[in-house]
């Protein structure tokens, strides 16, 4: 009997949006105690009775100030969250039972028509809110065996949460700065949490749309699937609330996580002080699938967060869907420009037009007045004009340009600029638009050829079927991972770029970023959970993996909002799709012994691993040979090899399981290979039958090139019939 899987969905109620995103620690005076998170590893049991060294260790800390407890961990693994002078933390570090001793970091939102693009056959609704008002939800049991609460506040009650919503929580800042009303409910107040979890798991909702801009009807996920929600964030995101969450969520009996928030790149904390992989760690021990942004820190590389094995890690992608805010100049050539605006301009190019170098004041810089910088724009010569500004080597946005365009008396603004590549802004009723510098050619030439310029800015239009679809976005992160180069991540892509869905303040709302696209994923992900309920998370995984695309819809590859070929560095495994998961033919399993392997091989022993997890058996020990070359053979649906160059021939191998409704079936490998590398596979047809239903296979990977100058990809893929089982790899210098 199918089993409609229980959302997650951490809701991240915050004023962050798209930008650079830092991990910060909780400020306090330095004379004051601050908020350290003690962790201790696994459980004995899930029935929230304490270990006997974390009873023994938070007595120590209540019998010096019996009001230090923040939060108590006891469900899904063991620690908590105090208030501790840096002495007291540094004396705790030392006791037996202890795994780490950390400042409360600060986290931050992954945010700044996507189903019909993925040709979705399974729909989700987009409700205005969190609420009791959920249309179409009636027919959902609440399942057996949940535990969940719905914590109420003086705007919401327990009828608020049903049949949809079946368990609501918040967490309120620690230090009690935070507005009440924001931070003591579990209701959203910006948006984050309702566009997030509308994405993952709602029903249909016909007649959406951004004010008139992509109507439709709205579509998510897993429309089966209940939410959880757990507001972690007010005006940031606390670790020791997101851990407080994860623990909560374990007790109450959740299938799947969707976590849209992460530090920052830059450094990435350790393993034991990460509090995202310490409670996904957790959730995945019970079999619970994790799935989180890997940050908007893009395009440089070595950006991903959130990269730790047992974590399905989302980057993000355009859709097939673009919003067209065109200039017309009077010679009827039309540039094309992005925006979302109401302009109230004439379609005819009626207005006279100007570049900001033009339009200097006499005080100002050049380089100042073509960028349109603050107070460095002619009113006398700007006024009644729409004013053509540049943005490159800039650091102000286009919503800065607008600003000082309109205090000189501008009609409008066409903003030359790359910088946010397809990502679209709101900019109302105020007539601007952004044209890429490629187009930029066209503008200059008209004006150069008439003494008397004119144009006009039109007003949005949606623009649908859209090519050149999917792109990888500019601002998602990207590989190598910084924890380790032998793990490829980002895992996958998904639509991230311009998605509308459930909003507070309005009906609908349009949000980017890798928090937009892991939903996605999630919602994906409950598809599958609830068509194979027997699945492990890794096998849910393995399914979304290995049947990613890596073609866009004119046939080509898959390129870079930039115009590059992308790599799996920018995409994982490619860009999902959503029929072929259901039935993916053949699954990697990853288990509890491999993530614990790799622990060993990055440098945790034997003892610490066992304080970790209490699901390890007893006759465990790191093995003997334990270095981070080792991390290649983890049984993960992509191969990442690290020092390529210098190794002369590398030999991995694997174990895939068959999931397909066959079970006699033949395998066959195809490979895809960079110049200069030799793949081989032993052996190179895997045969299933009743009785054997896994098989083992390895993959030498060697190289005739004398040097390796620069990192090189490939896919390794299983093919039978109507199965195609494809991996990535990435051979790194």
């Amino acid at each position: 009997m199918k089993r409609n899987p229980i959302f997650l969905i951490l809701t991240f109620y915050s004023l962050f949006l798209l930008g650079e995103l830092k991990s910060s620690l909780a400020t306090q005076p330095k004379n004051e105690n601050q908020v350290y998170i003690v962790y201790m590893g696994g459980v004995d049991s899930t029935n929230g009775s304490l270990r006997k060294d974390h009873d023994h260790v938070l007595n120590m800390v209540l019998r010096r100030n019996e009001k230090a407890l923040v939060h108590n961990y006891k469900y899904g693994f063991s620690g908590f969250a105090a208030r501790l002078s840096k002495n007291e933390a540094n004396s705790i570090a030392q006791q037996p039972g202890v795994v780490s001793v950390f400042l409360d970091p600060i986290l931050k939102l992954h945010t700044t028509r996507s189903w019909d693009f993925l040709n979705s056959q399974t729909y989700v609704e987009i409700d205005n809110t969190l609420s009791s008002s959920t249309p179409s939800s009636s027919d959902i049991c609440i399942p057996t065996g949940w535990n969940g609460t719905c914590m109420t506040s003086k705007d919401f009650n327990s009828s608020n949460c049903n049949r949809k919503i079946i368990g609501a929580r918040y967490y309120p800042n620690l230090d009690g700065g935070d507005d009440n009303d924001v931070a003591g409910t579990p209701r959203d107040m910006h948006g984050h949490g309702t566009h997030t979890a509308s994405t993952a798991a709602g029903n249909v909702v016909s007649g959406a749309s951004y004010f008139g801009l992509a109507a439709g009807t709205a579509k998510g996920g897993s429309p089966g699937s209940r939410l959880s929600i757990y507001k972690v964030c007010n005006f940031g995101c606390s670790g020791s609330a997101i851990l407080a969450a994860f623990d909560d969520a374990i007790s109450d009996g959740v299938d799947i996580l969707s976590v849209s928030l992460g530090g920052s790149p830059d450094p990435q904390p350790d393993l034991k002080t990460d509090v995202i992989a310490i409670g996904a760690f957790h959730a995945v021990e019970r079999g619970i699938v994790v799935i989180c942004s890997a940050g908007n820190s893009g395009p440089e590389q070595s950006t991903v967060v959130n990269d730790a094995p047992w974590i399905l890690t989302v980057a993000a992608t355009t859709i097939d869907r673009d919003f067209q805010s065109n200039v017309v100049l009077g010679n009827n050539k039309v540039v094309k420009g992005q925006a979302i605006n109401f302009s109230p301009l004439s379609k005819s190019p009626n207005y006279p037009l100007i570049t900001g170098e033009s339009a200097k004041k006499k005080t100002a810089d050049l380089t100042e007045a073509r960028q349109c910088s603050p107070s460095s724009l002619d009113k006398k010569k700007v006024k009644g004009k729409i004013v053509i500004c540049d943005a490159i080597n800039d650091i102000y946005p286009t919503f800065s340009k607008i600003e000082t365009v309109q205090k000189a008396g501008g009609l409008g603004l066409v903003h030359i600029s790359d910088q946010d590549g397809a990502v679209v802004n709101n900019y109302a009723k105020f007539p601007a638009t952004v044209v890429r510098p490629k187009d930029n050619s066209i503008l200059i030439q008209y004006i150069n050829s008439t003494s008397n310029p004119m144009g006009t800015i039109l007003p949005t239009v949606t623009i649908i079927k859209y090519k050149p679809a999917p792109m990888v976005a500019i601002f998602s992160s990207r590989g190598p991972s910084s924890l380790s180069k032998n793990i490829l991540k980002p895992d996958i892509a998904a639509p991230g770029v311009n998605i509308v869905a459930a909003g507070t303040s309005s009906p609908y709302s349009m949000k980017t970023g890798t928090s937009m696209s892991c939903p996605h994923v999630s919602g994906l992900a409950g598809s599958i959970k609830s068509r194979n309920p027997t699945w492990s998370a890794s096998a849910i995984r393995s399914a979304i993996m290995t049947s990613a695309t890596q073609i866009n819809n004119m046939k080509g590859p898959i390129a870079t909002d930039l115009g590059l070929i992308a790599t799996p560095y920018d995409y994982g495994a490619g860009g999902i799709t959503t029929t072929e998961p259901l039935q993916p033919g053949l699954v990697y399993e990853t288990s509890t012994i491999d993530y614990l392997n790799f622990l060993c091989y990055i440098g945790y022993n034997t003892t610490t691993i066992k304080v970790i997890s209490k699901t390890v058996p007893d006759s465990f020990n790191c093995p003997k040979d334990s270095t981070r070359d080792h991390i290649s053979n983890i049984n993960y649906p992509s191969i990442a090899i690290s020092n390529f160059g210098g190794k002369g021939s590398v030999n991995v191998s694997r174990i895939v399981t068959n999931v397909g409704e066959e079970e006699e079936i033949v395998y066959s490998a195809v490979v895809n290979a960079p110049s200069g590398v030799k793949v081989q596979l032993i052996p190179e047809k895997l045969q299933f039958t009743k009785r054997s239903k896994k098989q083992s296979y390895q993959v030498i990977f060697s190289s005739n090139l004398t040097s390796l100058k620069e990192d090189l990809f490939g896919f390794i893929t299983w093919r039978s019939g109507k199965y195609s089982v494809r991996s990535p790899f990435v051979l790194t210098v």
